[in-house]
């Protein structure tokens, strides 16, 4: 046989390409510092728009781009509750247009009930 051949070779656990005569892009490490203080690392390429905010990994909070070893300390808006699906709602359509619908989808309920019809 030819000492070329791929035996014993795993289905996707390998390439057979090597490295030669590749170049790589140059990257640059940043940080970024959440409301919480978790600090996130990130790399770019080296000739990438830095944003001023990643969202942390940890919290899900964003986080201030650390330059020169400052940072922007940012408020945690995590003390805001979240809107409920009435207020959504709410927003939407008014309490008279939600009571009619309700209304029209009790009695299409209560028509399909009286026929022996299952629910859709």
């Amino acid at each position: 046989m030819a000492s070329t051949s791929m035996r014993g070779m795993r289905l996707g656990a390998q390439t057979i390409e090597n490295e030669i005569g590749v170049t790589y892009a140059d990257k640059t490490k940043h940080e970024y510092i959440c409301a919480n203080g978790h600090s996130n690392d990130v790399v770019f390429a080296a000739d990438a728009e830095l944003p001023e905010f990643w969202q942390c990994r940890k919290c899900s909070e964003l986080g201030a781009l650390v330059v020169d070893g400052k940072h922007v300390a940012l408020e945690s808006k995590s003390d805001r509750p979240g809107r409920s699906h009435l207020e959504m709602l709410l927003e939407r359509r008014t309490k008279e247009e939600l009571e009619e619908i309700l209304k029209e989808r009790i009695a299409y309920i209560r028509a399909r009930r009286a026929h022996g019809k299952a629910e859709i």
